[in-house]
Parts: C-alpha cells; structure tokens; sequence
C-alpha cells in the first residue's frame, strides 16, 4: 500500500511540477527513452526546470533547434533566469542558423530580463556589452557596475552555501615584478573575484553537465564536423555551424559562446595558460580571430579579461 501511494505521488502532476533542478537532473550516460519521457512529462505538468533542461538537450544534443528553443522560450516566459540567459547566448551567436541571424539587440534584452532576476553569467555578460557597446551603447560606468554586481552576487553565494571561510578567504597574492623584463606576472590561484577572495567556481547546472558529458562520451571534446565546444568546462555548449564561437585573440587555441564563459575560465584556468602565438598559427583561415572594439565591430574575436 505504501509502494503504491508514493508511487502514484511521484507520477502527481504537482509534484512533477515542483521537483527541483537535481530532481531532474538526468545523466548523460544514462540517457534512454524512459529518461526522454519521464522529463516531457515533467514538462507537461508545468515543470520550468523540466522546460529549460529538455530544452538545452534537444537544442544542442538531439539538434532539434526549433522544439529546443520552444521549450525554452516557455520557460523564459515565465521567468527562468537560465533559460532567458541561454536564448540570449543563441541570439548573439546566431546559433542553429547562419551568421545573418545574429541579433544582438535582442540578445542584450534578454541579458537584461535574466540580469534583474539576479542570474550571475548574465550580469557578467551585460556588464561587458555594455563596456565594449557590444549590441548596446557603450556605457564602461555602467558595465562595471553590472560586473561588480555579478562578483558580490557569486561572493554571497559562496557565504550563503556554509562553506568554511578559511578555505577561500585569502587575499590574493599581489602582482610580482619580473627581473628580467620588467613585466607584472600573476601567480595562480583558483577563480579570483575582484573583492581579492579565491572564490571556488560555481556549481555546474545539471543541463551544462549533461552537455558536456554527452559530448565526452560521443568523441571526447568534439562535437563532430569540425565544430567546437566552449572552453569553459562547466558550460558544454557546442557550435551548430563552424567558427560560431569567438577566440581568445591572443592565443587563438580557445574559443567561447559568451563572454561570461571567457570571464570564468580565464580566472579559473585560461590566465595561467593563455600565450601569444604567430597569426597564422591563430588563425582559421578565414579572418575571424578579431578582437571585440568598443564600438563592438568584432565579430569572433574576445579580448583576455584583465
């Protein structure tokens, strides 16, 4: 009697509607065609993390762009901060179609939606925007402030998670003046927010992780066809058309969906690696290794974060 009452709870709408984004998570290596049913019935019940998820898989992993983006669009409706993020990295990439389809206006807006619900990767993209008029009037006083805010905010959620200060309340190790060429060099340290704390990264969502994990267990960090993923491990995104994403234009060995994910991984592992190269070793061949200017006329170049 009990097996079946918590069974027909688990199968209750409501509670199909409620469950939380671990609750839904669904591995990679697990994926089957119950997992596929058990999240459309997630969605069906109203479930916006369920819409978000499903719809990160079928967009990027099913290549089902159309239904993919739908789904996510009806969680953004509602307010879903990562899925009104996500539809703003399709719009500055154009992806799923062509370079023409870029809309960088309309990415920015959903930047901003995503932004005031206080999504962390989405203040920090629209405080570069705005710092490189990347689609938006160029305003470095504003984008500063919107950066500044996506650093306090990861900062609060590192107090707020009970993890022991000591662990990553350090100061930062001050910038060392080399004798040979006179050049600051900084030493490592794991993701360092601009408050001087050695921040740890925040947790991957559940739908980056199952990304990134379909695509290692399809052909290691490739996603095939010449296409590339986002060097930011916790992001998973692949391109849907060749040279989608932009490169560091210095090294040209990286490249990113967002410039949140660049922000990210340069403090995390990119600044420590990152090294100029001759141009023609950096380059794809077809001229696109620019650097963003502040009238944001770069197409797929990222200037390293400083």
């Amino acid at each position: 009697m009990t097996c079946k009452r918590l069974n027909s709870l688990a199968t209750n709408p409501l509670v199909l509607s409620r469950l939380s984004r671990k609750a839904i998570a669904v591995k990679a290596q697990n994926w089957s065609e119950s997992a596929h049913r058990f999240l459309k019935r997630c969605v069906d019940a109203g479930s916006l993390e369920a819409c978000y998820t499903l719809g990160m898989i079928r967009f990027y992993c099913l290549q089902n762009r159309g239904n993919g983006a739908s789904l996510m669009a009806k969680a953004a409706i509602s307010s879903h901060a990562p899925a009104l993020y996500s539809l703003a990295v399709i719009q500055f990439n154009g992806s799923g179609g062509s370079k023409n389809d870029k809309d960088l206006r309309a990415g920015v807006a959903l930047c901003a939606r995503a932004a005031f619900l206080g999504h962390v990767d989405a203040l920090r993209e629209l405080g570069h925007c705005l710092q490189d008029g990347y689609g938006v009037p160029q305003n470095v006083t504003e984008g500063r402030r919107f950066l500044v805010q996506a650093n306090a905010r990861e900062l609060a959620a590192v107090i707020s998670s009970g993890i022991e200060a000591r662990s990553w309340l350090t100061l930062s190790q001050p910038p060392q003046i080399s004798d040979s060429n006179n050049q600051i060099q900084i030493h490592g340290c794991p993701l360092l927010s601009d408050f001087g704390c050695n921040v740890p990264a925040p947790e991957t969502h559940p739908a980056n992780r199952f990304l990134a994990d379909w695509f290692a267990v399809r052909g290691g960090d490739c996603p095939g066809d010449g296409l590339r993923l986002c060097s930011h491990g916790g992001c998973g995104r692949p391109e849907t058309r060749k040279h989608e994403f932009r490169r560091c234009s210095v090294c040209g060995v990286v490249n990113y969906c967002s410039r949140a994910c660049q922000a990210l991984d340069w403090k995390l592992r990119h600044k420590m690696d990152c090294a100029p190269v001759e141009q023609d070793v950096a380059g794809d061949g077809e001229g696109n290794n620019v650097q963003i200017d502040g009238n944001g006329n770069g197409d797929n170049g990222l200037v390293p974060m400083s």
